[in-house]
């Protein structure tokens, strides 16, 4: 296939290039940014801003499948970034894939796109979009989602997938940043530490993308829905972070704070980096707090019934592929 791979240089979009690669489509990868490394395994690179329709109608030309994974993550920041990068790019993307004949569009959405401050123990994909979010990240990515579940039609097929707190070799957000905490002393586990939560290791994430694409026909359950992704190994959230930082002899959190407490602060925080001029992201905000402390793990039987996916590493297989590159950071 020709392929396009939107965020190719980033965690998850690189990975999908190299399996891509590895099975001999052609990819064209479109970033903002310049990434030799991606471009030296053989792929080709269209760099621009997707939120300008005329840089994704360039890089869409000719593509079979796109890809789209680019996006703006994280827990704070400016409306107008988490838009502009996450909804106005994805329409931006879906228009150029109707205007140039593109067959397919696999998009990588999130599971937050429907966490509401519950536990989520199990959900499918039937559980429904809240009527509210506490993070800007969450409701652009939730209407990028709903756009590409809409545009899914004769001239266009689609499908959503939500990979669950991606993690592995290379990651440079999640577990990087739990490490950062810990080494400074500033980590401190929020709830009462029972809280159950499963992930997705990275090359499953990026092989479930391929798999998608593949299995998204005419007529097809795949087109126009939306699938969670994950390892399908719930784990205490708490004692997994110190089984990793045990391993890497760091320190692991010796404070915990209550869910209440944890959302108070990070109300006040939140409310301080808006009136004042504070550099940098506050640490603690009410999205975050409920991330740590509520279960948050999904039924994938639909993923594997409808397109074949199942986890090819179990927690424990990823966690060891994943120590050495943790160990490589910290020294």
């Amino acid at each position: 296939m020709k392929t396009l791979v939107t965020g190719g240089g980033g965690f998850l979009g690189r990975y999908i290039v190299e399996q891509l690669l590895e099975r001999g489509d052609e990819v064209v990868v479109a970033a903002r940014g310049d990434y030799p490394d991606v471009t030296a395994l053989g792929a080709r690179l269209a760099r621009g801003d997707l939120a300008l329709p005329e840089t994704a109608m360039k890089a869409c030309e000719g593509a079979d499948v796109v890809f789209h994974v680019a996006a703006k993550a994280g827990f704070w920041g400016k409306y107008n970034d988490f838009h502009r990068a996450n909804t106005l790019a994805t329409e931006n993307v879906v228009a150029a894939c109707k205007a140039c004949g593109v067959g397919k569009l696999v998009y990588t959405s999130s599971p937050s796109v429907v966490f509401d401050n519950r536990h989520h123990s199990g959900c499918d994909e039937s559980y429904p979009y809240p009527e509210s979010y506490e993070s800007f990240y969450p409701v652009t990515k939730a209407i990028a989602e709903r756009q590409v579940m809409a545009a899914n039609g004769d001239d266009l097929l689609t499908v959503s997938l939500r990979p669950h707190l991606i993690w592995g070799p290379r990651d440079p957000h999640i577990l990087p940043g739990i490490l950062e905490r810990a080494r400074a002393g500033k980590l401190i586990q929020v709830g009462d530490g029972a809280n159950m939560v499963d992930m997705v290791y990275v090359e499953d994430a990026a092989r479930a993308h391929l798999q998608a694409a593949d299995a998204l026909q005419p007529g097809s359950p795949l087109a126009g829905a939306c699938y969670f992704i994950t390892q399908d190994e719930p784990v205490n959230l708490w004692a997994w972070i110190r089984e990793i930082l045990n391993r890497l002899d760091i320190e692991p959190p010796r404070r915990s704070i209550s869910l209440g407490t944890a959302r108070a602060l990070g109300a006040f925080m939140e409310l301080a980096w808006r009136v004042l001029p504070l550099k940098g992201e506050p640490r603690m905000t009410r999205f975050l707090a409920s991330e740590l402390a509520l279960c948050h793990h999904y039924d994938i039987s639909r993923a594997k019934k409808d397109f074949g996916y199942r986890p090819q590493w179990t927690m424990a297989e990823a966690l060891e592929r994943t120590i050495p590159y943790l160990r490589s950071i910290i020294t």
